[in-house]
């Protein structure tokens, strides 16, 4: 009986080892630690929509001259990407420090950038950039951002266009300007690695491995009592 016992735990472990087999490594996961998002607006425009840039207060240097303002990534961020396809936005925001004044009375900033994968159609990302301080909105959605470099420890997203929100419009008074350009961000940041959670494929496949570890215990348990 207790080679017949052996034979059938066998057998299990090694179904068992063959249900582990197609598993694969993850791709890894990283989160935003710091950097500078800077932004460039063509002034002129925002001018014939009656918005006149009037101050700015807690800004930093733009990454390049071709940017007008930069904003400090803040240390609470948790924004975190995988590196499948080079970038792809998982979950949290990029927080930022920082405010911009229009005529004298409209100030935003301390803008955050999100996700939100319903938003993402047409040209835009999903990705959004909102402000915190008085219009508690999004203000724009951001393209698809191209390029996008990334050496695991420093993340440069180009050109990204910063489309005009229908939110915004609406508070603009003009849902026509739903979708115009209204400037340019580029975002500098330095990013950490995070432990990342296993996909729900990847659950039954670590079971079937603990069952196989539990089957080898056995089975050597039982050798030792046959001899």
């Amino acid at each position: 009986m207790r080679f017949s016992q052996l034979t059938a735990i066998v057998g299990c472990t090694t179904a068992a080892l063959v249900a582990i087999a197609p598993v694969q490594a993850e791709a890894a996961t990283f989160q935003v630690q710091s950097g500078v998002t800077s932004v460039y607006h063509d002034l002129n425009f925002l001018s014939s929509i009656g918005l006149n840039l009037t101050g700015t207060n807690n800004t930093v240097e733009p990454i390049t001259s071709n940017f007008l303002v930069g904003f400090d990534i803040l240390p609470d961020t948790n924004f975190t990407f995988s590196d499948v396809g080079g970038f792809t936005p998982l979950a949290g925001t990029i927080k930022h420090s920082g405010t911009v004044t229009f005529n004298n009375q409209i100030t935003v900033g301390n803008f955050v950038i999100d996700f939100e994968s319903t938003r993402s159609v047409n040209n835009t990302s999903g990705l959004v950039l909102r402000d915190t301080v008085s219009l508690n909105t999004v203000l724009f959605d951001l393209s698809i951002p191209e390029p996008v470099a990334f050496d695991s420890k420093n993340l440069t997203i180009a050109n990204v266009k910063l489309l005009i929100s229908p939110e915004f419009a609406s508070i603009l008074g003009n849902p026509n300007l739903t979708g115009v350009l209204g400037g340019t961000a580029r975002i500098d940041a330095q990013v950490v690695p995070v432990a990342a959670v296993p996909e729900p494929a990847t659950v039954p496949a670590i079971l079937a491995g603990g069952v196989a570890l539990l089957a080898t215990k056995r089975v050597t348990k039982l050798r030792k009592s046959a001899d």
